[in-house]
């Protein structure tokens, strides 16, 4: 599972949904893959989240950087970063995957994000500096697919 997170109406904070909306509209993926735009449902999240066995979440993470730096988070720095935190949605993230525990279904999960420059600001419009990270943050992604050995395909241009 691909999942987006965040709010489109604040600038940059919206940069894990609009990956996933442009990695749709870009690839054909096979049916064991799913791509979900979470938005900012946090623990709601959670029976989506628990029928995933790999899940690759997509979003904005303040890391004190430059705005724009690439992160790519797993196993025990995702807690650590997202308590350090960030936004509601996050912490709701965290606590949905921890949940997952008993229902005994946590997926292997790898955060892939960007140093947002502005997520404040009431607008659909990310920066121009986030929204220059969208091709770097899907060839993550698309290379965390590779490793597990799934294959996809560009989408025909219409």
């Amino acid at each position: 599972m691909i999942m987006g997170v965040g709010c489109t109406l604040l600038s940059d904070e919206g940069f894990g949904v609009h990956v996933v909306e442009e990695m749709e509209a870009r690839y054909c993926f096979p049916p064991n893959v799913s791509l979900v735009d979470g938005g900012v449902l946090g623990i709601n999240l959670l029976g989506v989240i628990s029928r995933a066995d790999r899940l690759i979440v997509v979003d904005v993470i303040r890391n004190n950087g430059e705005p724009g730096s690439v992160y790519r988070l797993e196993g025990p720095a995702i807690p650590e970063r997202i308590r350090a935190k960030n936004s509601l949605h996050q912490v709701d993230l965290l606590e949905a995957l921890t949940l997952c525990q008993a229902l005994d279904k946590v997926p292997e999960t790898v955060i892939i994000g960007v140093e947002p420059e502005d997520i404040e600001t009431l607008g659909l419009e990310m920066t121009p500096v986030v929204r220059g990270r969208m091709d770097t943050v899907i060839g993550m992604v698309l290379a965390e697919l590779e490793k597990l050995g799934i294959a996809y395909r560009h989408r025909p241009r219409l």
